[in-house]
């Protein structure tokens, strides 16, 4: 069906709002984690048990990705949008008055429900709301977002912590979910129609996936390293629910991922993409601050600035990176992307070890760029092969595999980067240990990113015209 255009004024109330949505889940995401030494020590929680209050968070939004994409196909992306603000910020007040460890990790989890939604939804509402010749420059400015939640959300959480106690952290994200919803509740922003297709519920298939992503993320997360998780079993679980998945699939009258869907080369190889992007960026939050502060001896607070320096490139060159892709189109700046990401996982690997601090901060400054490019482009190439009515789900599926990528990198490239130390415990290594370490770490990205680039330039093949199962 034809798409109504937008009006000069939902696009200003309606990307406003989606920007406001997506960073207030990055601050969820971030700022918690600042809390976790306060919390422990105030509820009286173990290492472990407190990692659960990000955990938790971050388990909840990767299990529930794809499915609240196929609500907002269901149900419309709007009504799904506003539900899942309310959702978040219920939780945020349940987190901030918590008696409890156990009834903060479970607040935690209602919460990242909401962010999955907050998170993946945008993405389709962009779409749906912004003209294809400015979508790039939206997908951007989305990412720019992101990366701002990320980048404020520890120093924020550290003042709130420092004025008001670890509950404000939490308390201070109801009141810009409310007004994230209050402008995306406008009456204006309610003016594009999309085809929604028909069919009941896949409760097998959600609850099957939701399964599968669950014991993934448990098997490779850091709570398992200590012998607590069966991770063997846990894995192996994971695998046989993804076969049973498939396998519902593609009997199922009205699937979640309609398998013709994967068909399509954009959005397959997208998602395929973003898992190793995500893995790939993840390693410089899991590996730097280790290499920062064993190899470079460098004090809490000077970590804290240099590993700031990847986000404040990437919040610069956001916009910009959208602007190139309306210009150039999404496809080969996938590829430019990628290939500028290269060249900093490169100077990762071999500068610091020639020229220390200032080797290290050149490699992160080199590679936020790329990424924001490969993020617009990525984005924008996908849900512009997308059918209207399978933009929600598509959205989903790219949140999904961005958050694998991410609990994969945390798990396997640190689990590499530890095993290359060559000491029981990385706090103990040598500073060659963590150089050489460092290197390994970054040269195994580097040859991610070959892959992902030889993959980006594979031909192109028809797309089905249809996508129903």
């Amino acid at each position: 069906m034809t798409e109504a255009p937008p009006s000069p004024s939902l696009l200003r109330t309606g990307v406003g709002a989606l920007a406001l949505s997506v960073l207030v889940a990055s601050l969820g995401t971030s700022a918690a984690n600042v809390a976790l030494p306060t919390i422990a020590a105030e509820l009286g929680g173990t290492f472990a048990q407190t990692q659960w209050v990000a955990l938790a968070y971050l388990l909840a939004m990767t299990a529930t990705s794809l499915t609240v994409g196929h609500l907002g196909d269901l149900l419309g992306r709007r009504r799904v949008l506003l539900g899942g603000i309310a959702v978040f910020s219920v939780a945020a007040v349940l987190c901030a008055i918590a008696p409890t460890l156990e009834m903060l990790v479970a607040a935690r989890a209602l919460q990242g429900i909401g962010a999955a939604v907050m998170m993946a939804l945008p993405l389709a509402r962009a779409r749906d709301t912004v003209p294809p010749e400015r979508l790039g420059a939206i997908m951007g400015l989305l990412g720019t977002t992101a990366a701002v939640g990320t980048a404020s959300g520890p120093a924020l959480g550290g003042l709130l912590i420092t004025v008001a106690g670890w509950p404000a952290i939490f308390a201070v994200m109801a009141p810009l979910g409310l007004l994230a919803a209050l402008l995306l509740g406008r009456p204006e922003t309610e003016s594009v129609h999309t085809a929604r297709p028909r069919g009941r519920f896949d409760i097998a298939g959600v609850l099957l996936l939701t399964a599968a992503v669950a014991l993934y993320t448990l098997g490779v997360t850091d709570p398992g390293t200590d012998g607590s998780w069966p991770t063997g079993l846990l894995l192996a679980g994971a695998a046989a629910t993804a076969v049973l998945f498939g396998a519902r699939e593609s009997r199922a009258a009205h699937p979640i991922l309609p398998l013709s869907l994967l068909k399509m080369r954009a959005v397959s190889l997208g998602a395929v993409l973003n898992l190793i992007v995500g893995t790939v960026m993840m390693s410089t939050l899991v590996v730097g601050p280790f290499f920062l502060a064993g190899a470079l001896h460098l004090p809490p607070a000077a970590i804290g600035a240099t590993m700031a320096a990847g986000p404040v490139a990437s919040i610069l060159s956001g916009v910009v990176a959208g602007r190139a892709v309306d210009r150039f189109g999404a496809r080969g700046m996938t590829t430019v992307g990628l290939t500028a990401m290269i060249a900093g996982s490169l100077a990762l690997a071999l500068l610091p070890a020639a020229w220390g601090l200032p080797g290290y901060i050149t490699g992160t400054v080199l590679l936020a760029p790329g990424y924001q490019l490969f993020l617009a482009a990525n984005n924008t190439g996908v849900l512009g092969a997308t059918p209207p009515e399978r933009r929600g789900v598509t959205s989903g599926l790219l949140g999904l595999s961005r958050n694998l990528g991410l609990v994969t990198g945390a798990s396997v490239l640190a689990a590499l980067f530890a095993s290359t130390a060559g000491a029981t415990e990385v706090t103990a290594a040598s500073a060659d240990a963590l150089t050489v370490a460092l290197r390994t770490t970054f040269l195994a990205t580097t040859a991610m990113l070959v892959v992902a680039v030889l993959l980006s330039l594979l031909p192109s093949r028809p797309n089905p015209q249809t996508v129903g199962r």
